[in-house]
This record gives structure tokens, C-alpha cells and sequence, in this order.
């Protein structure tokens, strides 16, 4: 007889929802402050914050300029090091392709994500490039952290853009 099981949700921490409040306090920076899409990203390594990021691709006429990619190039400076091996990063978005391989290529050990990305997730919304098993290095996905508080956030932006 197979045992059938049902999938289990998430168990996030204190810690975990402290970390995202905060970057979801980085996504409305970014809203609030530069006009860009509210994603904030904050990476944590051994518990210090090691990265804070938010998007400025249009600030910053960067394509690459997304939270995730901010939070890493903040944590690289600080650690003088290319890697965050075994971080966590906190992110209000799910993460895209480029975001995605940029953490795999970083060594970060676990991803929490607020709101799935619908067009262009790749936690497993619509790709799943984090979870991939042909990757050298494995990382483990959680999402749905504050995830309604995100998606309000983001939902707003872009209907006040219509």
C-alpha cells in the first residue's frame, strides 16, 4: 500500500516574519522613494544581516538592478567575498530566472519569497530553476511568507500605474 501524504506548509520562525517585515519595508522604500516596483530583499548569514536590497532598475538604468541582485552585490562588498554560502534571503517577490541563478552562483542556502511571480517565477510558479536538480548546488524554497501583504503592495503599484 503507498502512503499518501499531504504536503505540508511551511513552518517559518519569528525571526523568519521579522525578516520579511523588513523587506517589505524595502519594497515600499522602493515604491515610496524612487517609484520603482516594491521588492525588497534582505540576506541574512549566521544571523546579521549581510545585504539589504530593493529594485533600482530604473533608477539605475540596470536591468539587472533587482532586489535580490542589490542584496547580494551589498553582501559582497561587506564580506569581500563572492559567496554567501548557506545565507538566507528574504524576499517580497518570488524570485526570476536571472535572480534565481545569481543565488545558486552565490551559494545561498535558503530562499523564503512572500507572493508567487505568475509570469515569471522561478521557485516553481513558472519556472523551476531554483529546485533544479541538474544544479551543483541545492538550496531549499520556501514561499508564502506575508505573502498578501506583498501582493497588496504590489497589486496597488501597478493599478495606480494603469
Amino acid at each position: 500500500m503507498t502512503d499518501i501524504t499531504t504536503p505540508q506548509a511551511p513552518v517559518f520562525s519569528p525571526g523568519d516574519e521579522a525578516h520579511m517585515r523588513h523587506a517589505l519595508q524595502l519594497a515600499a522604500h522602493a515604491r515610496d522613494a524612487e517609484n520603482e516596483v516594491p521588492v525588497g530583499a534582505v540576506l541574512v548569514l549566521g544571523g546579521e544581516i549581510v545585504g539589504l536590497g530593493w529594485n533600482r532598475n530604473i533608477t539605475l538604468h540596470d536591468p539587472t538592478a533587482h532586489a535580490e541582485v542589490m542584496a547580494l552585490r551589498a553582501a559582497g562588498e561587506k564580506l569581500t567575498n563572492h559567496r554567501v554560502v548557506g545565507a538566507t534571503l528574504y524576499v517580497t517577490l518570488e524570485p526570476c530566472a536571472m535572480c534565481a541563478m545569481a543565488l545558486i552562483h552565490a551559494r545561498i542556502g535558503r530562499v523564503v519569497y512572500a507572493a508567487t511571480d505568475p509570469k515569471t517565477g522561478a521557485a516553481g510558479s513558472v519556472f523551476d530553476t531554483l529546485i533544479d536538480p541538474r544544479h551543483n548546488h541545492r538550496l531549499e524554497v520556501q514561499g508564502g511568507l506575508l505573502a498578501e501583504e506583498s501582493a497588496t503592495m504590489l497589486r496597488e503599484f501597478f493599478r495606480a500605474r494603469r
